[in-house]
């Protein structure tokens, strides 16, 4: 009887289960799904379970949004300058809630389905193939590219963190050891089954990302009190071209710390729903909560930390500040608590996909040892290339630009426009093109900033030997 049930389904209709919408899923997870399918959906990993709270979608989210990026802000605002600085800062802020609540709303906008996955609405907007084609591969550039550049910055803070301990008094050990060290922490965690199995991890990461983030604004304000030279707030570049590119670099740099979209709808899965309690009331109260704490850490070390250094401030805020060296070495062991989580959140969904293909396009088994070998040789491969190519988070601001700002400033605006069927000049018509618009201009200008930084420093990789230590493109 089993054979007969497996042999109804050709290597085809597999394949094109392996990423199609849930058609019919109830928030029980079992919905319409027949004997050989339910097994492997309540086995992925993303909605096998659904008992989370409002406050797991906070910290999540927390986790998600406030990366290492945060650090990079005060050179953002030193490319921009103080008034459109802090005019890109707030406007990405507003943008990027607004389109989260959106993909919130969108969630169980269909009576009786859950859109579990980024693409999986893209597919119910846009089509099943045309959807996968849209959203898979900028979702998976965004995250896969993500989880290598947090390797790299895994790898960075611990090798800082060791120099400052040991003050030239141990031996130099290379970045690709210490990236080494943080990929084994990964080879472990990257075995935990599904999000709400990630709890505890991302909570605790979430509680260092705005752990370090104070202490990069208060140990800024307090070197601004303490300094007696005078600080210089003109823009970092003197000519014309020099300028009109760094804006668009700084403009990338603020736009792109925002990247949680990626994983909201993964994040909104695990949470229970009934008709009477639908998911999207506890999710928005974490997301609000996730985001009044995300513009506590963003705009005071963005305005500290540039008010503190001026167009001399570093690409980390934590290497400009070397005093108290006790606390900048404890931020950079909580920076590497914090990107220890964010791999995980944004990992799973990665692993959601990899596996869900290899069982129904592949027909592998779905238990423990293919999530072993699928998993590990994820982790091992985000690691050969953070190894291998350290300054990858450079080459991502480049490349990333075209991923970043589709998924998370208008794309959730296309699909709201064409589920919703907006009416066309109303208010939700104008503001959802308008965020479309600001998107678009920011997928397009965002990287030529990238690329030109990559151009103006390429020089300092012909010396880089693969392997060695890599102090960034600007050293």
């Amino acid at each position: 009887m089993e054979m007969q049930q497996l042999d109804d389904y050709s290597p085809d209709k597999l394949a094109s289960l392996a990423l199609a919408p849930s058609k019919g899923r109830t928030d029980s997870q079992e919905g319409s799904w027949s004997a050989p399918e339910r097994p492997v959906e309540n086995w992925r990993a993303i909605n096998s379970r659904r008992n989370a709270k409002w406050w797991y979608a906070a910290f999540h989210n927390v986790t998600a949004m406030v990366g290492a990026g945060v650090l990079s802000l005060p050179f953002a605002m030193s490319e921009l300058g103080w008034g459109i600085g802090i005019t890109v800062l707030v406007l990405s802020w507003i943008i990027t809630v607004y389109t989260l609540w959106q993909m919130v709303e969108m969630h169980e906008m269909v009576p009786g389905k859950r859109f579990d996955r980024y693409h999986e609405l893209g597919q119910h907007a846009f089509g099943e193939k045309l959807g996968l084609w849209i959203v898979v591969p900028q979702q998976l550039v965004v995250e896969v590219g993500l989880n290598i550049v947090y390797m790299v910055t895994g790898g960075q803070s611990q090798q800082k963190f060791h120099d400052l301990v040991c003050h030239g008094r141990c031996n130099n050990i290379k970045l690709p050891y210490f990236i080494m060290i943080f990929a084994s922490v990964q080879f472990v965690l990257s075995q935990l089954p599904n999000f709400h199995s990630i709890s505890s991890i991302s909570l605790i990461a979430a509680v260092m990302s705005v752990s370090y983030s104070t202490i990069a604004w208060v140990a800024s304000a307090n070197h601004h009190k303490t300094n007696s030279v005078e600080v210089d707030y003109s823009l970092r570049a003197t000519t014309t071209p020099g300028k009109v590119f760094d804006f668009l670099g700084g403009l990338g740099d603020v736009a792109f710390t925002y990247a949680g979209h990626n994983v909201v709808l993964e994040i909104q899965a695990t949470i229970p729903s009934t008709p009477e309690k639908p998911s999207k009331k506890p999710m928005w109260k974490g997301v609000v909560v996730a985001y009044i704490i995300i513009a506590a850490c963003y705009f005071p070390v963005a305005l500290a930390g540039y008010w503190a250094f001026g167009n001399q401030v570093d690409e980390n805020i934590l290497i400009a500040l070397n005093k108290p060296k006790w606390l900048i070495a404890v931020a950079n062991m909580m920076v590497v608590v914090h990107v220890v989580g964010s791999y995980q959140v944004y990992a799973m969904p990665v692993f959601d996909m990899i596996e869900t293909v290899l069982v129904r396009k592949f027909w592998f088994t779905p238990n423990l040892r293919l999530r072993l070998i699928s998993r590990t040789v994820y982790v091992a491969f985000t690691m050969f290339v953070a190894m291998t190519f350290p300054f990858f988070s450079e080459l991502l601001s480049f490349f990333g630009g075209f991923a970043f700002a589709p998924t998370t400033y208008f794309l959730p605006c296309i699909m709201w426009l064409i589920i919703c069927k907006t009416k066309r000049f109303s208010l939700s018509w104008f503001t959802n093109w308008t965020c479309i618009f600001i998107g678009v201009l920011l997928m397009i200008l965002a990287p030529i900033g990238g690329l030109r930084q990559i151009i103006l420093r390429v020089k300092s990789l012909k010396t880089y030997k693969f392997y060695h230590d890599y102090h960034g493109l600007s050293h």
